[in-house]
């Protein structure tokens, strides 16, 4: 079966620096594209940043342009997100999730457009 299994999150100081990884198994990882979202407590959940099957197309969240950065790397069957400059409403639990079928990209699409889901790490940045 299909698991994506997050990491990497911690308590950081507002200004710092994180890389979240999100390793997946039981599907051909390079044919899937990856979406990274976060759900801070009593808010919805939002999408971050999704990246295409290829890497060739990524896209970001206008709140985060310019400070968070996804990639891929398909040798390692793992997605990162590089997070730079936090700020504390960047304080959430961050999750990766991916399509029901290989070869989709719909970056526009809310969470009920992704099949699997992390179980997700959790992100604090502190003022």
């Amino acid at each position: 079966q299909v698991q994506l299994v997050e990491s990497g999150g911690s308590q950081v100081q507002a200004g710092g620096s994180l890389r979240l990884s999100c390793a997946a198994s039981g599907l051909a990882f390079s044919m899937y594209s990856m979406s990274w979202f976060r759900q801070a407590p009593g808010k919805e959940k939002e999408f971050v940043a999704g990246i295409s099957w290829t890497g060739g197309n990524t896209n970001v969240a206008s709140s985060v342009q310019g400070r968070f950065i996804i990639s891929r790397d398909n040798a390692k069957n793992t997605v990162y997100l590089q997070m730079n400059g936090l700020r504390p409403e960047d304080t959430a639990v961050y999750y990766c999730a991916t399509y029901e079928a290989r070869g989709m990209y719909y970056p526009s699409a809310g969470p009920g457009a992704y099949k699997y889901w992390g179980q997700g790490t959790q992100v604090t940045v502190s003022s």
